[in-house]
């Protein structure tokens, strides 16, 4: 199983921490981190937000469902969200939440204007907060997959400045027998990292080399991140995209909700994801010959999963 490395390591001895995350990620696609600079009580004090948000009356949430969003923001109803290649829509439901643009940014015609929960107090401030926090701590990691690459420590820092990254939270509700299918189907992430708190809980596996499913065992302080399609893409598969999905274990689904916050750090728009050079040669030429802007490449994803 991946390793949990200490982010202590990334201060003490940036190469060393970068060998071994890309390590992992090389060989898994996930690793946990742990002392991260993420504020715990925070993340704890915005799931209490969604838990009590997920609690209220399906009318009370429908005013924050847009369907012309197509989830891109605001709150997604159970049961709609479908895995790539899947049949069976995921039992659950979530919220989005984007960066703030400034007014007549050039990307407004991509990303649109998140929704706010008016019946809880703090709720703008508090997630922004922490949609920030997880922000500058992927931007480090991926520095960090930088040094590992061998490529400029720098080298994404114009590519996400302006990143159309999502905060999500999930809620898997109790359901009964009526439903078939995974509280998260079989998929992968298809941006560049993912970034998951309260991903201790159990019901997260991945799909190992030997192509068994396997149970994640982290720490409830420890940070999950794991690699998407773009990062994939870029590395021509150095770094992989690894295969995962949420299960009910026994009669969970029935007797037990679960939450968890994920954080799907994005490149801008614009940005084209070329892949590169230097994880192209004669024994791995390039599987992507021809360039997509992530744009693009995110819709055709939406397309499939049910959200666009």
């Amino acid at each position: 199983m991946f390793k949990t490395l200490s982010f202590n390591l990334w201060k003490e001895n940036p190469t060393k921490f970068s060998a071994q995350l890309g390590d992992n990620f090389k060989k898994w696609g996930f690793c946990a981190i742990k002392d991260h600079p993420i504020n715990t009580s925070l993340i704890e004090e915005v799931l209490g937000m969604f838990k009590d948000f997920f609690s209220y009356p399906l009318e009370t949430k429908a005013k924050y469902y847009k369907k012309e969003l197509a989830g891109s923001r605001g709150y997604t109803p159970f049961r709609i969200e479908t895995p790539k290649d899947g049949s069976k829509p995921d039992l659950k439901e979530f919220w989005h939440i984007g960066r703030e643009l400034p007014e007549n940014h050039r990307y407004n015609q991509w990303m649109d204007n998140n929704l706010w929960v008016q019946e809880i107090d703090c709720f703008r401030s508090k997630t922004i907060d922490l949609f920030d926090e997880f922000n500058d701590f992927g931007n480090t990691l991926l520095k960090s997959i930088s040094i590992y690459l061998d490529i400029d420590m720098n080298s994404f820092t114009k590519a996400t400045d302006y990143g159309n990254s999502i905060l999500r939270a999930i809620h898997y509700p109790k359901v009964n027998g009526t439903y078939s299918g995974e509280r998260a189907g079989a998929h992968e992430d298809i941006n560049l990292i993912t970034l998951l708190a309260n991903g201790h809980q159990p019901g997260l596996e991945i799909l190992n080399p030997q192509n068994k499913w396997v149970a994640v065992d982290s720490q409830s302080d420890t940070i999950i991140c794991n690699i998407g399609d773009m990062m994939q893409r870029f590395t021509n598969h150095k770094l992989k995209s690894t295969t995962h999905r949420v299960r009910a274990l026994g009669n969970e689904s029935i007797s037990k909700s679960r939450y968890s916050i994920p954080f799907f750090l994005h490149p801008n728009p614009d940005w084209v994801i070329k892949t590169l050079d230097n994880c192209i040669s004669k024994v791995t030429p390039n599987l992507y010959p021809d360039p997509i802007m992530a744009e693009d490449y995110l819709r055709e994803r939406l397309i499939e999963i049910n959200l666009a």
